[in-house]
């Protein structure tokens, strides 16, 4: 696998963004997630995009972090927030995840970053397993899901 870093609005992002919120709405039926996002939120120093090309070029996993600070939504300074954590249906099982996982603590911890955040939710058991196996405890909740039940959050110490 290659690793690299592109934009947020890179259209092989783009695609796997449109891909994990079409899973999202199958398994909550709600359109996918709706939290705003801007391309300039994972821009360096304050944020890092990845995406994970198999041997063929194609684009099989992505995910990136942006910076948080306290903002009256439950984040606190020195946030880096993950986001858009996807493996296409094919790769999965791989280990990809983990791979970009990885690659995004160390870049956050080496940006500052104290703590990373993630919110999932209860109909993504798999994301669960990886977060709890790679060192995320539940925390108190935030961003814009936080007053949904299905919300589930988690943080570990970079």
């Amino acid at each position: 696998m290659n690793i690299r870093r592109v934009r947020f609005d890179h259209p092989d992002a783009v695609k796997l963004n449109d891909e994990v919120q079409a899973e999202y709405h199958l398994r909550y039926g709600d359109g996918g997630d709706a939290t705003v996002l801007d391309a300039t939120d994972f821009d360096s120093p304050r944020g890092a995009y990845l995406i994970a090309y198999d041997e063929r070029d194609r684009p099989v996993a992505t995910g990136g972090w942006r910076s948080q600070d306290s903002n009256g939504e439950g984040n606190e300074d020195g946030d880096a927030e993950l986001k858009r954590m996807f493996v296409v249906a094919g790769m999965r099982g791989r280990g990809l995840a983990r791979r970009i996982l990885g690659a995004l603590e160390e870049d956050a911890r080496m940006a500052g970053r104290v703590r990373m955040v993630l919110e999932t939710g209860t109909q993504q058991p798999e994301a669960i397993a990886l977060y709890t196996s790679s060192g995320y405890e539940p925390c108190a909740k935030f961003g814009y899901y936080r007053h949904h039940e299905e919300s589930l959050c988690y943080a570990k110490r970079l």
